[in-house]
């Protein structure tokens, strides 16, 4: 029982990993500019940081296999934007950032399709 329930999380997290690649490679076609992945902190963690133009973005990256229980997009409630919202203010305290800040999220589905929101929140 033990195996295969670190079996199953092993797989949930490899679909995420992959979510996440494929979001920042249809980012950088989009033009945005790569600057951190998976920054973690003790108040959370940002999926992807960019650039795009003059703006610092922060993206949440979701993946759902079926909406069956909600939609990728319904899935950042108010309180994982607190949370992302708090872990960015932890990464500014470590940067010299002087620019705009945006919140996008890409939603990626179990077929592939992805929408990306800019200005999310």
């Amino acid at each position: 029982m033990l195996f295969t329930k670190l079996k199953s999380k092993a797989a949930h997290l490899i679909r995420g990993e992959n979510a996440e690649e494929q979001a920042h490679q249809f980012l950088i076609e989009k033009g945005l500019k790569p600057i951190c992945r998976n920054y973690r902190c003790k108040l959370g963690e940002l999926d992807i940081i960019m650039s795009d133009q003059q703006s610092l973005v922060i993206i949440e990256v979701k993946y759902r296999k079926t909406d069956q229980f909600g939609s990728a997009l319904e899935n950042i409630t108010r309180t994982k934007q607190s949370r992302i919202i708090a872990a960015t203010q932890m990464y500014l305290s470590t940067q010299k950032v002087d620019c705009p800040i945006r919140f996008d999220v890409i939603a990626i589905s179990g077929n592939g399709k992805i929408e990306w929101v800019q200005n999310a929140f």
